[in-house]
């Protein structure tokens, strides 16, 4: 009896560390909490979304009959969505573009070594640690219409205020109340916020280059812009197109910075998909519509994630 008890433990006790040696049964374990995650907060609302697209839900009826394209073609007629859209793109592509050329000039500066550089990292880093709706209304105290420290700046540096001043004889910019600043100030803050992702991405990646590469560049007599812009940047071109791809997506289903801003105003010019989605779908009750709005980039998001990251990978296997 006490044998056969003996031979069980032992047996137990093999195959406990049988499964603890089992890449498969381990990568499995520590796999299902990242994919519940996936499952129940991404996979579970994208369905439901498609659904509520393709069919005439709203907040005073939850049934779901179904539609086809209906709600896609409502939306496209109106001048909002298209305004919309058109903001989603500007706003996305003159964006990104100031933050990868921003990124790579704050990379090579805090990759050197001098007096103080954890300090600018830290300090670089605050837009990025700061809550997006804190630092956004922020900003929002410096555009204020009435108080702005940027019209009080120009009042002093004379060209605001003055009959001859450059930017005008009045003494508010009210950059928040027209149509091309208040797109200025949105894309402003943006780029405030996400530029410090992108300047770590690329600053890891200039970091992580073999020294000896650098060093033979100098000993052939290249100069400073000649190694970044023909040793550095080839070699870090995978991360740049990985930075670039959370920037493109971030941006592009990003609605805070618009939403505590200007709210899509003034009128709906500064509207962009993600804040129409919500005030269509949420504040309108028109759910299908919402989600409609919501869902129509998707298929141009999803091809420009698989180009970049084919690109990356093939730039990274060169």
């Amino acid at each position: 009896m006490e044998q056969s008890a003996e031979l069980q433990k032992t047996s137990t006790s093999f195959n406990l560390r049988y499964l603890a040696d089992s890449e498969g049964v381990l990568g499995g374990i520590f796999l299902f909490p990242a994919l519940a995650y996936i499952i129940g907060l991404v996979a579970v609302p994208f369905f439901v979304a498609i659904a509520f697209s393709l069919s005439d839900v709203t907040v005073g009826d939850t049934s779901l009959d179904f539609v086809g394209l209906r709600n896609f073609q409502n939306i496209i007629r109106t001048p909002q969505f298209r305004r919309a859209l058109l903001n989603t793109v500007l706003f996305t592509v003159i964006s990104q573009f100031f933050i990868i050329l921003l990124a790579n000039i704050l990379a090579v500066v805090l990759a050197q070594d001098f007096h103080g550089k954890w300090l600018a990292r830290m300090l670089i880093m605050m837009p990025w640690a700061t809550p997006i709706a804190l630092g956004t209304i922020g900003w929002k105290w410096l555009f204020d219409s009435k108080f702005s420290t940027f019209d009080w700046l120009l009042v002093k540096l004379g060209l605001l205020g003055a009959p001859d001043a450059l930017l005008g004889p009045g003494l508010h910019m009210t950059f928040l109340g027209r149509e091309y600043l208040a797109m200025a100030s949105v894309i402003l803050v943006h780029i405030w916020r996400t530029l410090p992702l992108a300047a770590v991405i690329l600053m890891a990646g200039l970091t992580s280059i073999d020294r000896e590469l650098i060093d033979q560049a100098e000993v052939d007599g290249a100069s400073f812009w000649r190694i970044h812009m023909q040793v550095k940047i080839p070699l870090v071109l995978p991360i740049l197109y990985i930075a670039l791809l959370f920037g493109l997506i971030f941006t592009f289903t990003d609605m805070t910075v618009v939403f505590i801003l200007t709210r899509g105003g003034p009128v709906y010019y500064t509207q962009v998909l993600s804040v129409w989605a919500y005030f269509k779908g949420i504040d309108g009750g028109s759910l299908n519509e919402g989600a409609a709005i919501a869902l129509f980039l998707f298929p141009v998001l999803l091809a420009v994630a698989i180009l970049l990251l084919k690109t990356a990978r093939r730039m990274e296997v060169r």
